[in-house]
């Protein structure tokens, strides 16, 4: 039973980081949409005391946009020092969870800045 757990589990994680760019691209392009709208707009058109539209996240979450912390630089850092390093390895030399990473390094890989090659991660220039 736990080896069908641990099965499964892995591959919702593997999906999840097949779809972390996806769901980033999704987010800056419904903000590119959002942006053109606004511009559209005159900003007297809007209700006194109305919210400005925030661009979308596509988490519905507020903050700052994941990958983009300390942390996503220390894992950068991590990959540029240590060429196909793991996940399992960057959060444990971290000291975090993995889950955390899962969400970071997909993000990292969107902007062109580390690439996957089987469950090590590089670079994006090497």
């Amino acid at each position: 039973m736990a080896d069908f757990l641990a099965e499964k589990r892995q591959e919702i994680a593997n999906r999840l980081t097949e779809l972390a760019p996806l769901v980033e691209e999704a987010a800056r392009l419904q903000a590119a949409l959002d942006a053109l709208d606004g511009a559209a707009k005159p900003a007297a058109s809007r209700k006194p005391g109305a919210r400005k539209p925030r661009a979308a996240s596509g988490t519905g979450k507020r903050g700052r946009p994941k990958g983009t912390g300390k942390r996503a630089a220390e894992a950068l850092q991590l990959v540029k020092h240590q060429p196909g390093i793991t996940i399992s390895e960057i959060a444990h030399t971290m000291g975090i969870h993995q889950n955390y990473l899962y969400r970071v390094l997909p993000a990292l890989q969107a902007e062109g800045k580390v690439r996957k090659e089987g469950r090590g991660w590089y670079p994006a220039g090497e």
